[in-house]
């Protein structure tokens, strides 16, 4: 199977550009690279997210996928006497994830490396954020819904983007399965934001 953005060690050379990107209003600049997810620029679903998410500002946040940092970022900024903790299975958008903090100077984030959600075993947040990694397979991402579950606290918030042709019903029927309620905040050109709220059942 060819290299993904997901693999931990990508082994593609490197192709190192600099990216400046408007995001809930603030101006943020991004060193990407080859072998990370939308290394060109932060991709339409990652906006969305980044658009419709609510992130109290004294939130304990994780970001499941980080990549080199677009929707952690933002929701530190929104989290402003809170903390983000991001974590990326992909080693080379860890680095740059930690490169790209400096680079914005924001300091309440912590970047780690983490096979899903290994690096926070026994933690809990107040909000979760994934833009999931779709071409990893289904089973990947319900694992990625099934560990948010167990990770957030009562009433905190996951919120997933998914296009439809990607799965966003099937998804949208595993998250109800898993959460006390599920709603579809908003849609645009086929992407799906979906905010999953943890109640007791």
């Amino acid at each position: 199977m060819s290299q993904h953005y997901y693999s931990n060690q990508p082994e593609v050379g490197h192709d190192r550009r600099q990216l400046e990107e408007k995001l809930r209003g603030q101006t943020f600049r991004f060193i990407s690279d080859a072998g990370v997810f939308s290394k060109k620029g932060v991709d339409f679903g990652s906006k969305v997210l980044i658009d419709a998410m609510d992130i109290p500002e004294n939130a304990e946040v994780l970001d499941v996928g980080c990549g080199y940092g677009p929707i952690g970022f933002s929701a530190a900024r929104l989290a402003a006497h809170g903390h983000v903790t991001m974590l990326d299975v992909n080693a080379r958008a860890v680095e740059l994830a930690k490169e790209n903090a400096k680079l914005n100077g924001i300091h309440n984030v912590t970047v780690l490396e983490s096979d899903l959600f290994a690096a926070v075993e026994g933690k809990s947040f107040d909000v979760v954020l994934t833009n999931p990694p779709i071409r990893a397979g289904k089973e990947t991402v319900h694992a990625i819904f099934e560990q948010a579950y167990a990770h957030l606290r009562d009433g905190g918030t996951l919120w997933i983007v998914i296009q439809k042709k990607q799965g966003a019903p099937s998804a949208k029927a595993k998250l109800e399965s898993l959460f006390g309620r599920v709603e579809e905040v908003t849609k645009d050109k086929g992407y799906r934001i979906f905010k999953a709220t943890k109640t007791s059942q």
